[in-house]
């Protein structure tokens, strides 16, 4: 066989132009979307967010991966210090001008990137620093990837609920929560309480982490290596990628909750939610009054039920479906215009694990908080719920559990049941040591139901403290993210 040479894509434009006042060539070759002049290499899918014409010239805005190693040849995955930077490239004629404009954008609109963003900014979430972050690291990309936005400062609770309800979502591309993950559990609620939720829910959302828990964010950034930053964040949001998103709803009685993240019973929600009153003491707060109800240990009387995921039968002892008078848990939202959830065959729960319960740990998603892999196997979509589960443990062994939280290890403990399911059950008790007591169920960061003798126990919630429904439905939901993962 004779010599051969490598086959490489053929340039779609070859020409030349002045940059700086020097003519050189460029080229822009389409099947692999680079462009080329001189020592400069640009990925138009990775680097470059967007391009404008001024006068005689194509301006290009792009990012680099500051990494201390001069310019990064078509790409990186910006795990460094991400910075802007901006080539001007002047064309020799008018058709050129016209033409490598027309094929730069062309290429650009083919990736399917978001042109019209709605952006809820919440300014007192965490250390209510959310206007900075927007302002200093989400705004600028925004505006260079030529992506027009509508800002919307939400100011109470639950006002993003309501602007997603009626939001119009036909004018937009997309939905971006600048905050922590309370926003966005308040967004996915709002758009499944429509009257058209089934097309609602489609409309892709983007989480930029600037609030106390960004475990949404530092999931979609850490499954592909990336620190969980703003700017990753909103790079994620303008490249355009997406990927599908599982929401559990939780019913009780004719009430209903969507989740995306969490909920939790017995000590996580206890630390969580009663924390609160340290507020002063900032991120500290949390392993302040973790080392305290640990010393102080609580233990929870109940029963979970489950329909397990294949390859966790084994976990709990068989249940009993006798006794139970639901053949399957629908609830009537008659007055609801919304998704009403998934029904529930009570004969498939056929698993469940009695207490008392130091903790009882269900997660959509692997962090919990941005130090926190609350569920290192949890998956986007897969249709199940990983649940953690700690029934006893000493006290000591307990507070070194707390410290592998940061890298997940507290699931290899022998103290900690961790399995998946599709559908659960919690039949929340009295405190073991005091019966006049109950305890708190926290969801999303949020509490859902609060019993008896608990912190701000005459606080009103959504639900009481009694049983609760959870299934799962797959994907129902999309998000921005990094990359495809699954």
């Amino acid at each position: 066989m004779g010599n051969t040479k490598p086959i490489t894509a053929a340039p779609v434009l070859s020409d030349r132009v002045r940059v700086n006042g020097v003519e050189t060539p460029v080229t822009f070759t389409a099947e692999e979307g680079i462009l080329r002049w001189r020592e400069n290499c640009l990925s138009i899918e990775k680097e470059v967010l967007g391009i404008t014409v001024e006068g005689s010239k194509i301006k290009i805005r792009a990012i680099k991966e500051n990494d201390g190693g001069g310019i990064i040849c078509c790409g990186g995955n910006t795990g460094g210090t991400v910075r802007r930077r901006s080539y001007n490239l002047e064309m020799l004629s008018e058709d050129s001008l016209r033409i490598w404009s027309q094929k730069l954008h062309e290429f650009i609109d083919s990736l399917g990137r978001p042109k019209r963003l709605f952006v809820f900014v919440n300014p007192y979430g965490g250390k209510r620093s959310a206007s900075k972050i927007f302002i200093d690291s989400v705004k600028p990309l925004l505006d260079d990837a030529n992506i027009d936005y509508t800002v919307q400062e939400t100011k109470y609770q639950l006002h993003a609920k309501e602007v997603a309800k009626s939001l119009d979502i036909l004018r937009y591309d997309g939905v971006v929560c600048v905050s922590g993950d309370g926003i966005l559990v308040e967004v996915v609620n709002g758009l499944l309480e429509r009257e058209d939720w089934d097309s609602a829910i489609k409309m892709p959302l983007g989480v930029v982490p600037a609030g106390t828990g960004n475990g949404m964010a530092k999931s979609l950034l850490d499954a592909v290596g990336l620190p969980c930053t703003a700017s990753n964040a909103t790079l994620a949001i303008i490249r355009g990628h997406k990927q599908s998103l599982d929401v559990a709803t939780i019913t009780q009685g004719q009430n209903r909750f969507f989740s995306v993240l969490m909920l939790a019973w017995g000590l996580i929600a206890d630390i969580d939610i009663e924390s609160e009153k340290y507020r002063w003491m900032g991120s500290a707060r949390i392993d302040y009054y973790a080392i305290q109800r640990i010393i102080r240990l609580r233990r929870y009387n109940g029963c979970i039920k489950f329909v397990a995921a294949p390859g966790y039968e084994t976990f709990g002892e068989p249940a009993d479906p006798e006794g139970e008078t639901i053949s399957e848990v629908k609830s009537s939202f008659a007055q609801h215009k919304g998704y009403c959830g998934p029904a529930l065959q009570m004969k498939d729960f056929n698993r469940k694990i009695e207490g008392p319960f130091v903790s009882v740990w269900l997660h959509n998603v692997p962090w919990g908080g941005e130090d926190t892999l609350a569920a290192p196997d949890a998956k986007f979509s897969d249709g199940y719920l990983d649940l953690v589960v700690i029934k006893d443990c000493p006290k000591l062994t307990l507070l070194s559990l707390m410290t592998e939280l940061s890298k997940g290890g507290h699931v290899k403990s022998p103290h900690v049941l961790y399995f998946k399911v599709k559908a659960f059950v919690l039949e929340p008790g009295t405190q073991l040591d005091d019966g006049s007591k109950e305890g708190i169920i926290d969801v999303d960061g949020e509490v859902l139901a609060r019993g008896k003798g608990t912190y701000k126990s005459n606080y009103k919630t959504l639900m009481t403290y009694d049983k609760l429904y959870i299934k799962v439905d797959q994907g129902l939901a999309t998000v921005f993210s990094p990359s495809t993962i699954s």
